[in-house]
């Protein structure tokens, strides 16, 4: 029934974007004919909407240094102080290599996982013409916590997962934006009494501007044929995103500790009712 709405939802937000589609795709034609094509400004400000990859990219040359932040569950109180005794890191980079291409690298404190990245812009959202911001994100992870002392078959590319995926927002305001995602995962080393090897899950991302600096971010992914029996859960996290001139600095509560794409999608575990609230935060520095 979940999916079923969250398919709704998908349905009437491209309706909506395609419901001039055609005439917007000529307006844009003449457009660049004439030399006056105008790119809307980024639908988000920051390179991920909470956990959710944007649409945003660097532009060319910039460089992108990130470090986030998962403390542990806020629900134990006292038990680990409010989460501070067992948090979750991530520290990395992204690059611009052109205004459509930006490739990042970074290590999280999760299972000692190194996460490689692509991103790749297809299209751009154009006033009084094309309706969305399309880009392709892939994302390798190699998990070095697997030891071969304790299992000797292990092969390295036992120790790697994928993510691809397409981000597809429009800015409808100077306040308001949406993104669809729909995301593809695989891992090469999973557990088959409680997950798949391959998953599908269709995601959704929001942002409202608040004011000049600040705004209101959340996203959602829903898993394609999950079933009652699934031990992992739908990820959900909201956000604060605050811009400080030179960085964007983003307040989060999500249901996942973890932030790696792979496991962020697949391996969520927080349920309001048993426990599993996690507060964090991702900083960019631009250079």
């Amino acid at each position: 029934m979940k999916m079923k709405s969250f398919l709704t939802f998908a349905l009437v937000f491209f309706a909506i974007g395609f419901a001039s589609a055609q005439d917007d795709l000529m307006n844009e034609l003449n457009a660049t004919k004439a030399g006056v094509k105008q790119v809307e400004m980024a639908a988000f400000k920051g390179v991920q909407i909470c956990n959710m990859q944007s649409t945003k990219l660097p532009v060319k040359g910039e460089i992108y240094f990130l470090v986030t932040h998962r403390f542990g569950d806020l629900q134990k109180g006292n038990e680990n102080f409010f989460g501070l005794d067992n948090a979750l890191t991530r520290i990395g980079g992204i690059y611009g290599v052109t205004n459509w291409l930006a490739l990042g690298a970074s290590r999280h404190t999760y299972n000692k996982t190194y996460e490689l990245s692509a991103k790749i812009k297809l299209a751009d959202q154009v006033v009084d013409g094309f309706p969305f911001t399309i880009v392709e994100f892939n994302s390798m992870d190699i998990n070095s916590s697997l030891k071969s002392a304790i299992d000797p078959e292990l092969k390295f590319t036992n120790r790697m997962a994928y993510t691809s995926q397409l981000l597809i927002s429009r800015k409808f305001s100077e306040s308001f934006s949406l993104q669809l995602t729909p995301i593809f995962v695989h891992k090469n080393l999973y557990e088959p009494e409680i997950e798949r090897k391959d998953q599908f899950l269709m995601g959704a991302g929001g942002r409202y501007k608040i004011s000049k600096r600040i705004s209101f971010n959340v996203d959602y992914a829903a898993r394609a044929a999950a079933s009652d029996h699934d031990y992992y859960i739908n990820p959900l996290t909201v956000g604060i995103d605050i811009e400080t001139g030179g960085h964007v600095f983003q307040m989060v509560l999500s249901n996942s500790q973890i932030m790696n794409d792979v496991a962020y999608y697949t391996n969520t575990v927080g349920r309001s009712n048993g426990g599993g609230i996690f507060f964090g935060f991702n900083m960019y520095r631009v250079f």
